[in-house]
């Protein structure tokens, strides 16, 4: 008994310490960019729950993405590492599971983790206690999940209703003597945007301001301008817009054969009349390019609505249970996106509304509400943070650095500055591969494969990145003080492929 109880005394530091220790609910969305955010400025639609945790918390206004691609980005979230390291750079690949991934400390720790909804990495990492994710891309309605066993299970609903359903079974059913790390992830609002039945028309009376870029000619701009991502060339009418879908396809992105006769019969009333309406204005031209504009961003934000309503599920939830004492809670999304700006959808560039994601985070009694944050970080970071809120040890290999400092007001000795590379070319959009650095003033950035050049951008004075300046004789000695940071990133993060491409 005496030994017992001197093993008791023992642990009796780890358990408080345990007790203590918050836990964190990591949502992060696909392709939902600042520019739909409230919290943000944005006028195109109000996001309430997104924004309650921004006041209750802090916000990021250039928290950045190191390879604006879905995949790869949530690859480097789980490694801590940039794509060239962790393997995956692009979509569609199998991600290596037998390299480390930070769940695994939390784990050691005494967290128990569960990731549900999308992953889409064609593989189940380790470092989860729970998985329950859907296969690539899942669909929109009654969607497929798979678990930890690699079993297969259709869950009827709407997919961003089923994973906050899924996530709070979860929390539920926890061990509830150990903190948790969980990772709400998402489908929504990634291509091809098909809402909710109950949000069906939410913007049918709003008329949207064409963005002043909406027809850029990309004058010195070679990238944007051999792109193949135009509302007005790759926009699909039936697949992307629902002008005479197919409800009956199998393929690509599609939820339509997965309806039930009851949501099938709501979903297609809604539609035909727009397909009615497309079909008598006889559209062509620029009127028809800014009709699709209009279709895309009243879905896209349709879709983003419950988006925004189930955040504010869960955190109604961890009031309601007491847990938002001592839980933080992260919004975020793989990458931003374009709503027209430049005439385009989709992201893949290194150009501010691509480069940019959303990251609102709330940590009560650490994080002063109202905290703003504008140094330059990246998602090589968001590992290394987490573990470090959750005083977890950070392996020494991650590349990444914690910015919890910056969340609390110690701004000294950060590098405001990040790494970025893109790889995936030429499908699906034309965007050749390129890389670059991103610091609080430039964009200094390097394409090649079939065509070589530079890009230089002023984002102060033009945020928009319309200028190249590369050419420009006046901005010599920025480049040249860029190209050596940019050199010196190179080969801090190892990225043997761009090194011998900086000229």
């Amino acid at each position: 008994m005496r030994t017992i109880l001197l093993a008791l005394i023992a642990l009796l530091p780890n358990l408080l310490l345990a007790q203590n220790r918050p836990n964190v609910i990591f949502i992060i969305s696909d392709d939902h960019t600042s520019q739909a955010i409230s919290a943000y400025g944005s006028k195109l639609a109000q996001t309430p729950n997104i924004d309650r945790i921004a006041k209750e918390g802090a916000i990021l206004y250039n928290n950045i993405v190191s390879n604006s691609i879905c995949g790869p980005s949530r690859a480097t979230l789980l490694t801590g590492k940039y794509s060239h390291v962790n393997g995956y750079k692009f979509n569609e690949r199998q991600f290596d599971i037998s390299q480390p991934v930070f769940p695994e400390e939390l784990q050691k720790s005494g967290y128990q983790t569960a990731w549900i909804g999308k992953m889409h990495l064609g593989s189940l990492p380790h470092g989860f206690d729970y998985l329950n994710i859907l296969p690539g891309h899942g669909s929109y309605y009654n969607s497929d999940f798979v678990n930890s066993k690699n079993e297969t299970h259709r869950y009827e609903g709407y997919v961003t209703d089923v994973i906050t359903r899924l996530s709070k079974e979860w929390l539920e059913s926890r061990d509830k003597n150990k903190p948790f790390f969980i990772v709400v992830g998402h489908k929504a609002t990634h291509r091809s945007w098909l809402p909710s039945l109950q949000d069906l028309g939410a913007y049918d009376n709003v008329t949207f301001p064409i963005p002043d870029t909406f027809y850029d000619t990309y004058q010195d701009r070679i990238a944007a301008h051999d792109q193949d991502m135009s509302i007005e060339k790759t926009m699909l009418l039936a697949e992307d817009l629902k002008v005479n879908p197919d409800y009956n396809s199998k393929s690509g992105w599609s939820s339509y054969n997965r309806f039930t006769p009851e949501q099938k019969a709501q979903f297609k009333a809604y539609y035909d009349k727009v397909e009615a309406d497309f079909t008598q204005k006889k559209l062509t031209g620029k009127a028809l390019t800014e009709w699709k504009f209009q279709r895309y961003m009243r879905d896209y934000l349709a879709t983003a609505k419950s988006l925004d309503r189930n955040i504010g599920e869960l955190l109604e939830y961890l009031d309601q249970t007491g847990l938002s004492k001592n839980t933080v809670v992260v919004y975020t999304s793989d990458q931003g996106f374009y709503l027209g700006e430049h005439g385009w959808f989709d992201k893949r560039f290194i150009y501010e509304e691509s480069l940019k994601t959303p990251f609102v985070i709330r940590y009560p009694g650490v994080i002063k509400a109202g905290t703003k944050v504008n140094q330059v970080v990246s998602n090589v970071d968001w590992a290394p943070t987490l573990l470090n809120i959750m005083n977890t040890k950070i392996p020494s290999t991650f590349q990444g650095h914690s910015f919890l400092p910056l969340l609390t007001g110690k701004t000294s000795g950060w590098k405001s500055e990040s790494y970025y590379h893109y790889y995936e070319y030429p499908e699906p959009h034309h965007v050749y591969p390129h890389f670059g650095i991103r610091t609080d003033r430039y964009t200094l950035a390097k394409f090649y494969g079939t065509k070589n050049f530079w890009e230089l951008y002023d984002i102060k004075n033009d945020p928009k990145n319309l200028h190249n300046l590369y050419n420009d004789k006046r901005y010599a000695k920025v480049i040249n003080d860029l190209k050596k940071k940019l050199v010196e990133q190179i080969k801090l993060v190892k990225d043997d492929e761009a090194l011998p491409l900086v000229d």
